[in-house]
This record gives C-alpha cells, structure tokens and sequence, in this order.
C-alpha cells in the first residue's frame, strides 16, 4: 500500500515534512496547501508532481488523499486535525498536538473512534542518541536518574502566536517523559516577556517525578548562542547529548561520588570517582525521516507509533500545567 499524503503548511517545517514523504518508499507526497501563492510556486518546482492549493478544506475532501502532515501554527492545529480526522484521514501535526488538554483528549478520542492513526511531531524521539540515552536508562546503565536538565537557547527564531514554552519546550518536555517514562507530580515555571507583552521569550520549567528525579527545562529566544543540550546525572554514570556540535553528540561519563559501605572518617564517607568518557557511535540518521517513516509504516500495518497521540496529550498536560504556574495559578 502506497500512502498518498498532504502537507499542509508550507512556512519553516513543512517543506522538511514534504522532502521526508517525497522521498520515503511506500508513500507519495500527492498534495502541498498553503495560503502563501509564492510559497506554492517553490513547492511546484520542487514536487511538480503534487497537486496544489490554498484552502485546506480541499485537501480534506480530496478521496484519494490518505493522509494529511499539519505544519501551521500551533493556534491552528486542533481544528485542522480534527477536521482531518473527521473526513477519516491518518494525521500528523506539528508539535504541539493543541493548547488545551482537553482539544488534545479530544483528537485522540476522536481518532481512536475512526480508526485512524494520529501522530505528533516531537522530532526528538527518534533521535538516535535519544535512544541510546533512553536504552542505558531502561538496562540501569546510568543507575538511579538524579536529574536530567535540557536546554534549547538561541537568538530567534521570535514568535507572536505562542511563546517560548509552547514553541520550544515540547521537544524537551518530550525527551524527559520518554527518558523518565513517568509524568511529573509538580511542575513549576517562571520566565520573562521582555520583547512582545504577555509573551514569554525565556522560560525555566521545573518538573518532579514520582522516582524522585528532577527535571529542568531552559528555553529561551534571547541567548547569544544556539544551544542544544541534554544532561542526564545518574548514580552510576552521566550523559551529555549535544545536538550543535558535529561530533560525538553524545558523550557518558563514567563520573560521580561512591559510598563505601564501611567508613571511619568523614572523609572516607564519599569518594569521588572520575573514570573514562566514552562517546557511543551514533548513527547519523535524519530523526524527521525515522518520525515520517513510523507514521507510513503505522498507517500500512497498523502499528503504533512511538510519538502518537498519546505521547503528544502527555506533553500538552505538562505544557498547560507549566503556562498556569507562570501565569500564577496552581498548576
């Protein structure tokens, strides 16, 4: 079975989105949508082959489109995916899924009543080096996780429809619940609206899990450099994933403090153990296309995907409860 898709929403993503199905076996990228002419220009000379337009609503009623990508701004996603799963499409949005928990609730309700997959782009899970970070976790490699902090800075890209916590924040929220494989019991946030009113372009999250393990989130539209950092500290080992530098992206660390079961002194209580740093071979894999290939082989077999709807309701109950604490209601 070919999967014939659309892409609707041509800005910053989708064109990435468009590419992956183009190009993946077992799928046809048969229509692009946007309400930008010039943008449907470029796509006609990159897909000539795909049909165009400019009103999703044709997209939806078109039979022979099987399954529809959601890259528009974050506003727009609930009432797109749901018109999409109405029309009995298979639906992959964009992170964030929605805005609220209960639009979130409501496409998943929604597609499990029509049979339908729905998945959420949160890129970052199929990350290899997520992965791998996410297989030492599961096999104890790194002992009990103490905290994980992530952070996500640049200088822009500024946004006027949602701030930094519902731009940036999904992909590290994403990358903690699927490391913890738990959701948090409290979460807290501030942060700062220093270039649009009412829009945060900094925000700190911090989130506690069940385990006992911390979580800390910093994004931020303000920061002079592009930082792209995950930390994991277990009792046993470290782990650094770099996604900025070119090389060894992700780097373990054979580092942390040892109780002896017997001391006699204050100083022989802990000792510090600094061993080798390792930097695992990670295949250099394009984590759009793993996310684009588990939504085709989903839909043709009817497998769950590893970011489905699910994932994505989880991440907006951690995103509405972190808006809520920087608004200062309890979240």
């Amino acid at each position: 079975m070919t999967v014939r898709a659309a892409v609707i929403g041509l800005g910053y993503w989708g064109p990435n989105i468009a590419r992956n199905l183009s190009q993946l076996e077992g799928a046809e990228l048969a229509e692009v949508c946007d309400v930008d002419p010039k943008r449907l220009e470029v796509a006609a000379s990159r897909w000539p082959h795909a049909r165009r337009s400019q009103n999703p609503v044709v997209v939806f009623a078109n039979p022979d489109i099987d399954a529809v990508a959601i890259t528009t701004p974050a506003s727009s996603h609930f009432a797109l995916a749901k018109a999409a799963l109405e029309h009995e499409k298979h639906v992959f949005v964009e992170k964030p899924l929605a805005l609220t928990s209960s639009e979130a609730e409501e496409l998943v309700e929604l597609a499990r009543a029509r049979g339908r997959v729905l998945m959420v782009d949160h890129t970052f899970d199929y990350h290899p080096a997520v992965q791998h970070m996410e297989m030492l976790i599961r096999s104890g490699g790194v002992g009990q996780v103490h905290y994980i902090s992530s952070q996500r800075l640049s200088l822009g890209i500024v946004r006027q429809d949602v701030n930094a916590l519902w731009n940036l924040a999904p992909h590290d929220v994403s990358i903690l619940l699927r490391l913890l494989g738990e959701e948090p019991a409290e979460i807290t946030a501030t942060g700062g609206a220093y270039l649009q009113p009412g829009i945060e372009d900094v925000v700190f999250i911090t989130l506690r899990f069940p385990s006992g393990a911390i979580g800390h989130v910093h994004v931020s539209w303000l920061d002079p450099r592009k930082v792209r950092l995950v930390t994991v500290v277990g009792s046993k080992k470290m782990a650094v994933f770099d996604d900025v530098t070119s090389e060894e992206r992700l780097k373990l660390y054979d580092k942390g403090f040892d109780r002896p079961e017997r001391y006699e002194s204050y100083g022989e209580f802990l000792t510090l153990r600094s061993g080798e740093v390792v930097a695992p071979r990670i295949p250099s894999q394009e984590p759009l296309r793993l996310a684009c290939a588990d939504f085709v082989k989903a839909i043709q077999t009817g497998s769950f995907p590893r970011s489905d709807g699910e994932a994505g309701l989880r991440v907006v109950r951690v995103l509405e409860a972190a808006q809520a604490a920087l608004r200062g209601r309890a979240g």
